[in-house]
């Protein structure tokens, strides 16, 4: 029990601190443009949803581009439609970083935390490092899976842990609530569905139970912009407001057909850590 808590909580603390290292690496190489492409491509909703999309692909942080455009809606520099389309398109982007979760890289994690790390202390200040931050944060990250996959599988036969794994697939609400919360509380909706896909690559979860937690994980990473809002502006809290009545209606649109959606994600690919990964892709697409 205790080297099973040993594991998820180092495996945990990998996975958090390789997106962070990943996301300030990405952040060193694209963030100077990041202002610049903002202010000049939201001219519509729709560009401004491509422009939000793009840009949270190349920094892997949808929560930067969520405050940098309530910034710059508190400034009057973006309308609120275009805020919004901004908003709606870096929850799309920052599905890049849970498809890169799905994939079992764990025998390249020495090897890409090793490069990373050589890069990022060869070109400390510039964008080689910066490229070996975010290498060094991939591996980390491909390291903490593993770690929490490790911790997961003895568990499986301990009556706690499966009477916890039944509660949540008999009251998906409340599954998705404590989803919601496991978010809020790290910060990361992309930490917390790499837990999700932990738990599917043992065989812990279904499908249908991962689409649950993947929709309870969009809500509660409407948190940080939450809190950010507290001291903004009518602008920003409009903004704030929307990110989060968008993420609820769509949580109660498909909790209902969790079953449904569910066994259409898993025509989209074979293995159920790919399919948790599609199925948190497409809810951000719909």
């Amino acid at each position: 029990m205790m080297v099973g808590l040993l594991l998820l909580a180092t495996g945990l603390a990998l996975l958090l601190v390789g997106l962070r290292l990943l996301k300030a690496g990405l952040a060193g190489v694209a963030a100077p443009a990041l202002r610049t492409v903002l202010l000049r491509f939201t001219g519509t909703p729709l560009t401004a949803a491509l422009t939000g999309t793009v840009l949270t692909a190349l920094v892997q942080s949808s929560t930067a581009v969520s405050v940098l455009t309530m910034g710059f809606a508190d400034a009057g520099l973006i309308a609120l439609p275009q805020a919004i389309g901004v908003i709606l398109g870096a929850n799309v982007g920052t599905c890049l970083t849970v498809q890169l979760l799905s994939f079992k890289a764990g025998g390249l994690a020495p090897a890409l935390l090793a490069g990373g790390l050589a890069l990022w202390a060869a070109g400390r200040r510039s964008r080689l490092g910066a490229c070996g931050q975010a290498l060094s944060g991939l591996g980390a990250v491909f390291l903490g899976l593993e770690g929490m996959g490790a911790a997961f599988a003895p568990w499986q036969h301990a009556p706690w842990f499966a009477h916890t794994l039944t509660a949540l697939r008999t009251n998906p609400w409340a599954a998705a609530a404590a989803a919601a919360a496991l978010t809020g509380l790290l910060h990361s909706s992309s930490a917390a569905t790499g837990i999700v896909i932990a738990l599917a690559r043992q065989g812990l979860i279904d499908l249908e139970n991962a689409v649950v937690l993947v929709v309870g994980n969009n809500v509660g990473t409407c948190f940080t912009a939450v809190l950010a809002a507290l001291g903004s502006t009518t602008a920003g809290r409009r903004i704030a407001a929307a990110h989060l009545l968008l993420n609820l209606v769509g949580a109660v649109a498909v909790l209902p057909l969790a079953g449904p959606f569910a066994a259409l994600v898993a025509l989209t690919a074979p293995g159920l850590d790919r399919q948790v990964a599609n199925a948190h892709t497409l809810f951000n697409v719909v």
